[in-house]
C-alpha cells in the first residue's frame, strides 16, 4: 500500500513538471496577444474592450479583432461597439491599430 503512495505520488510529480513547460511556450501565444491587444487599446482610445472577436498570427506578430464599447447607451442593446484591428509583434508590442467597423450591439451581422 506504500509503495502504491509513493508511486502515485511520483507520478503526480511528474505530471505537474511537464505541464509546466507547456504553459511556458503558450505564454506568448495566441491568448497573450489578445490580453495585450486589449490592454493596449484601451490605454490609447479610452474605451473599455468588450471581447475579442479574432486572433491570427502574421509573419512578424499577431492581428487581433477587438471589440469596444464605444457609446454606452440605455437600453444597452442600442450602445455603439467598434471593431479594431490591432497589430502586434512578436513580443506582443503594438505597432499600429485601426477602427474597421462601427455597429449597434443589438444589430445582427449583415
Amino acid at each position: 500500500m506504500a509503495d502504491q503512495r509513493r508511486s502515485h505520488a511520483g507520478t503526480t510529480k511528474t505530471k505537474t513538471k511537464t505541464a509546466t513547460p507547456r504553459r511556458a511556450s503558450s505564454a506568448r501565444g495566441p491568448e497573450h496577444a489578445a490580453r495585450a491587444a486589449c490592454q493596449s487599446l484601451e490605454g490609447l482610445i479610452d474605451h473599455r474592450a468588450e471581447g475579442v472577436s479574432a486572433v491570427r498570427r502574421t509573419d512578424d506578430g499577431w492581428c487581433v479583432v477587438v471589440d469596444v464599447l464605444e457609446v454606452p447607451r440605455i437600453p444597452d442593446t442600442t450602445s455603439l461597439l467598434a471593431s479594431y484591428e490591432v497589430q502586434l509583434d512578436g513580443s506582443g508590442e503594438l505597432l499600429e491599430y485601426r477602427r474597421v467597423r462601427r455597429y449597434r450591439r443589438g444589430a445582427a451581422d449583415e
